[in-house]
């Protein structure tokens, strides 16, 4: 594993929560965005990876596939195994993509041995896209998946988003 592999991730929303909490980079802190409905919470962390910016200015957002939930404002050093490709469309018609990657923890002992997206098991792949997709339909926004990435092509795309190696938008 080569360490442009490791990431430092941010969550946001823990495992179980129903919260939706945002990091808020003027204020410094974690900041409660919104509640979903009942039935739907969160299946693993989510979270963001600082130092990146996706298509819509904010920093990439990430699922932490681990056994263990964590709380929001934690740092998990990730290895990333993949990501699943979205689009979503904006208010004003364009459509953004707003991809999810995917990373495990280098302390998670159930999914130690997951370094690629074919290494998990394809329930959890399904669950997570069922996730989305459900949360997006709640907030009303037009979305889809549209691929899924293995680790080599999702690292690419983080190294490629990082705000250092980018000219302003």
């Amino acid at each position: 594993m080569e360490h442009h592999d490791i990431v430092a991730v941010m969550v946001e929303s823990p495992k179980g929560f129903r919260q939706k909490f945002d990091y808020d980079e003027k204020e410094e802190r974690v900041r409660l965005k919104k509640v979903l409905p009942a039935g739907l919470i969160f299946p693993f962390d989510f979270g963001i990876i600082p130092g990146t910016k996706g298509e819509d200015g904010s920093p990439l957002e990430i699922i932490i596939v681990d056994e263990h939930a964590t709380f929001p404002g934690c740092l998990v050093d990730c290895r990333i195994v993949g990501a699943i490709v979205c689009e979503q469309t904006e208010d004003d018609g364009r459509i953004m993509r707003d991809d999810c990657f995917l990373g495990v923890p280098l302390v998670s002992q159930l999914f130690s041995e997951v370094n690629n997206l074919t290494d998990l098991p394809k329930e959890i792949i399904d669950e997570l896209e069922h996730f989305l997709n459900n949360y997006n339909d709640q907030a009303g926004k037009h979305f889809r998946i549209t691929a899924r990435l293995d680790a080599p092509e999702a690292v690419q795309l983080v190294n490629i988003r990082k705000k250092d190696d980018r000219p302003d938008d």
